[in-house]
């Protein structure tokens, strides 16, 4: 973990993949609980501010934009420095912790420009939403039951789909990536073939999606893969 003070208000802490590894915490862990997300800034806080200019300030907010090596996390006093951040990173967006696990979702969502091929399947990213809503649509639709999110990196680096949406979702302390093939657009001998290669790394889950999508929790949507790939595949 490297720490840098921009200025007198703001410090930048780069949090790397091995230190969220050794707190026992990964970027999805994140995603979706508040007490955990405010809990672990805190004590990067205490770590990083040993003359205590900070941990007393009832002001304090934090920034937090993730990439592939970890987080990059700004910690600011009497209100974000706007200025100062957007000279590191040409973002301004002040969160306060109740919005961070949202900020991670988007930023999850969203990739570099020159990432967007990798991101677009045959038809478009929005026509692929309103394809996933329209019942009248023939498609393929597997579950994986995955044992970490290891094997789910591991997809992502060997199964590159097209003309298909795949989910990540959590539930009952197990990561499931659901994949939904548009029959029309693709084989059924591409899909085995693309089953094949999920399958040595998973195995078909005895749920449905209908469960998942009623009692699990979407950590990735539409582009679970692609996501994968971009921020995990080293």
């Amino acid at each position: 973990m490297e720490m840098e003070r921009i200025n007198e208000n703001t410090i930048r802490v780069l949090i790397g993949n091995d230190d969220l590894t050794q707190r026992g915490i990964t970027v999805l862990d994140l995603l979706g609980n508040h007490q955990q997300i405010e809990s672990f800034f805190y004590s990067i806080l205490e770590e990083v501010d040993t003359e205590h200019q900070f941990q007393n300030n009832d002001s304090v907010t934090f920034q937090v934009l993730p990439n592939r090596n970890g987080l990059e996390l700004f910690i600011s006093k009497n209100g974000i420095d706007e200025e100062a951040i957007a000279d590191e990173t040409g973002s301004t967006e002040d969160l306060q912790s109740d919005d961070i696990s949202e900020f991670l979702k988007r930023q999850l969502e969203q990739t570099d420009a020159k990432h967007s091929d990798q991101r677009k399947s045959a038809i478009g990213n929005d026509e692929l939403d309103d394809a996933v809503k329209n019942q009248e649509l023939e498609k393929n639709i597997t579950v994986i039951k995955l044992d970490d999110f290891e094997n789910m990196v591991q997809i992502a680096r060997l199964l590159h789909l097209e003309n298909a949406v795949s989910n990540l979702y959590t539930y009952r302390d197990s990561y499931y990536l659901e994949i939904i093939f548009f029959v029309d657009q693709t084989t059924p001998e591409t899909i085995k073939d693309e089953l094949a290669i999920a399958y040595e790394y998973g195995n078909k889950a005895t749920i449905t999606s209908d469960v998942l999508n009623e009692h699990g929790k979407k950590v990735m949507d539409n582009s679970a893969l692609e996501l994968t790939r971009f921020y995990f595949s080293k």
